[in-house]
């Protein structure tokens, strides 16, 4: 009985190796459409992203812009000690 499941593993893990070392057919070659199509695809999604990243940094400038009154404000008391001690 062992003999037969050591067998049977055997040839279990050399079908798993031999699986794993099989070498694929090459892809079809593209058509000239089917490029142009990707192509197209690529530009679209490429535009899509620089919009969002200018939208992204238009947004990031609103909030600086928004909080930078804030920030300017806080650090007035700063200039006042140095003031008293000239």
């Amino acid at each position: 009985m062992k003999r037969i499941l050591l067998a049977l593993a055997g040839g279990l893990m050399i079908g798993a190796i031999a699986a794993t070392h099989a070498k694929l057919p090459p892809p079809p070659a593209k058509s000239d459409a089917e490029k142009a199509a990707e192509a197209d695809k690529a530009a679209a999604a490429k535009a899509k992203d620089a919009e969002l990243n200018a939208k992204a940094q238009d947004k990031a400038v609103a909030n600086y812009k928004k909080n930078k009154g804030i920030a300017m404000d806080t650090p007035k008391t700063a200039p006042a000690a140095k003031a008293k001690k000239k």
